[in-house]
């Protein structure tokens, strides 16, 4: 999974890889050649007294030394490059990857896995491939080199190598395979660690409100804790690693300066041979343990490529259609058929047999209990949710059969939670339409009853805005909500429970400013608050997922015992007040 992970983002930088080869290529070569240079110093220079011979071999050793510099700084150079725009185009692919998904594709992973896989996942695989590129190239080569040139100075002790470097792999190899598995519980838990902080980050008025901060402190310890002893443990391995490389690598020099020690003094090998092969020894052993600390990182980086590709893998539940149909006409007519639906494990649908149609100039309003399936009723038509039967038409046409792309022009929706992005007023009021003039911005502000407000706020609509818009009250937030609808203009308009933290007064000069502004468009609404639909041309009454009445607020007053239920609730409730 790894590799084709790598291999599949890697592809548009051949070239930079191949330059990364070319230069550490070079790099190794010059340091494999530098103590064969060296001993001759000492065998032909220094035992002779040959002056102008260490001169010499010692400038071509700085000259060499030199190119191994040039070449290793370019080959780390065109590495981190790689690595670099790897990076970033897997992070780019998975958050492509994530806003092509559903909210029920959204809600089978959940948010915290997906900011985790998205970030330090990814960042996981990137660093595998920097020091990759800028090791495990040069690792092989320097080992298989150093063997080589140890060979060359003298055959007789390279049992030596034979041995330490089996060895060496044979540790190494062993504190990986302990090493993978706690590498994958820890993603898991930095996963939990998310969770936890964001829903406290996000929650902390209610964490306030019920003063719950010791709780919240225990649970966030807790995950604390668990990611902690897992790092232990992977930190226990790692400190176990290094005097075990440490020791080898010792034993090795001691072995060849007693070995070689006694085959100088028997005057087989000369002391210019012994200190190469010591060198290209520590340079094998220097290259195999590069290697290891590679090795170290591919578990985990293999257990985040496996978790970024199943995102990646993932086809999402909704998706445009092959052929896509364009409406002949651009009204606005809603029409649900028989509609029903239901979520992922749920026992019993949401939504059943839903039938009704809403026009152009027509205010259809639909109310009802909490969880009787308002939302999710407005929730088919720009297809947050495909529809389990039936069939959802925008102007005569299935929005099964639209692209997504045409919905979001014929239709806008203010959530039922109003969201602002962190920037300015501006910014969050042109999303839909990045175009739109600031005249069309102040109109849209005026219609929403947001004008007076953002006119008192420094910069007007440069404003700052908060992530989420926290650094606004809640029915400012529901109001450049709205406008931010207004500004596209569309031809269906979808309030879901819109107007809940407005006043009396706000709401009823919003919904009569609303009425001259949407005269030639569908306007549905969804509303817990009776004096906001009293005027809507048709009430549909929702109990557990079916439509049990319908008609005008004087109709319903008559008919409906459910739509009487809910008025005289909240007429009680303002008598009391």
């Amino acid at each position: 999974m790894l590799l084709t992970l790598i291999r599949q983002y890697s592809r548009p930088y051949r070239a930079y890889i191949w330059a990364v080869i070319v230069f550490q290529l070079v790099a190794t070569i010059a340091a494999l050649y530098l103590p064969s240079l060296n001993a001759q110093i000492i065998d032909q220079g220094v035992s002779r007294g040959d002056t102008d011979f260490i001169w010499n071999t010692g400038l071509l050793m700085l000259v060499i030394a030199f190119v191994q510099i040039g070449a290793a700084i370019a080959g780390v150079y065109f590495g981190s490059k790689t690595a670099m725009a790897l990076g970033r185009d897997l992070r780019r692919g998975v958050f492509r990857k994530v806003t092509s998904f559903s909210a029920k594709d959204v809600n089978i992973f959940g948010a915290p896995t997906l900011i985790t896989r998205g970030t330090n996942d990814v960042q996981q695989v990137q660093m595998l491939v920097l020091m990759g590129l800028n090791f495990m190239v040069s690792a092989p080569i320097m080992c298989v080199g150093g063997i080589i040139m140890a060979l060359r100075e003298d055959i007789s002790l390279s049992w030596l190598v034979w041995v330490s470097v089996p060895v060496l792999f044979v540790v190494v190899g062993f504190l990986v395979m302990r090493l993978m598995p706690l590498f994958r519980t820890m993603q898991v838990k930095i996963d939990r660690i998310n969770a936890v902080l964001r829903e406290q980050i996000i929650g902390i008025r209610v964490v306030r409100a019920f003063v719950r901060e010791p709780f919240e402190t225990q649970r966030f310890a807790k995950a604390n804790q668990e990611l902690t002893q897992v790092s232990l443990k992977i930190g226990a391995l790692f400190v176990l690693m290094f005097p075990a490389i440490g020791m080898i690598l010792h034993l090795s020099t001691a072995a060849v300066l007693w070995f070689g020690g006694q085959r100088v003094d028997a005057g087989e090998m000369q002391v210019g041979s012994l200190t190469a092969f010591l060198q290209y020894l520590l340079q094998i052993l220097m290259a195999v343990m590069m290697g290891t600390f590679m090795v170290m990182m591919i578990p985990r980086a293999s257990v985040c490529a496996e978790r970024i590709s199943e995102i990646l893998d993932v086809e999402p539940s909704i998706h445009d259609p092959e052929d896509p149909v364009t409406p002949d006409r651009l009204e606005g007519v809603v029409e649900y058929r028989d509609v029903s639906f239901s979520y992922p494990g749920a026992e019993t649908p949401v939504l059943s047999n839903i039938s009704f149609t809403a026009k152009p100039g027509q205010t259809v309003a639909i109310i009802g209990s909490t969880g009787s399936g308002k939302t999710s009723l407005i929730s088919l038509l720009p297809r947050l949710y495909d529809i389990g039967r039936g069939d959802v038409l925008l102007d005569g046409v299935s929005v099964n059969q639209l692209d997504r792309s045409e919905i979001t022009k014929r239709v806008a929706i203010v959530p039922q939670r109003p969201y602002l992005f962190s920037g300015t007023i501006e910014h969050n009021l042109r999303f839909g339409k990045t175009e739109a003039t600031d005249a069309e911005l102040w109109d849209a502000l005026a219609t929403a009853q947001g004008e007076d407000f953002v006119r008192e706020k420094k910069g007007g609509l440069a404003a700052q805005v908060s992530q989420g818009g926290t650094n606004v009250s809640g029915g400012q937030r529901q109001r450049l909500c709205i406008a931010r609808a207004l500004v596209t203009k569309p031809r269906v308009y979808l309030f879901d429970d819109s107007f809940s933290a407005l006043d009396v007064a706000t709401d009823a000069r919003l919904r009569a400013a609303l009425k001259e502004k949407t005269t030639d468009a569908t306007v549905i609404i969804v509303a817990q608050r009776i004096s906001t639909i009293t005027d809507a041309d048709q009430i549909l009454v929702l109990d557990r997922g079916r439509i049990v009445d319908r008609g005008t607020h004087a109709e319903l007053l008559g008919t409906s015992p459910t739509y009487q239920e809910i008025v005289a609730s909240q007429l009680s409730v303002e008598e009391m007040a």
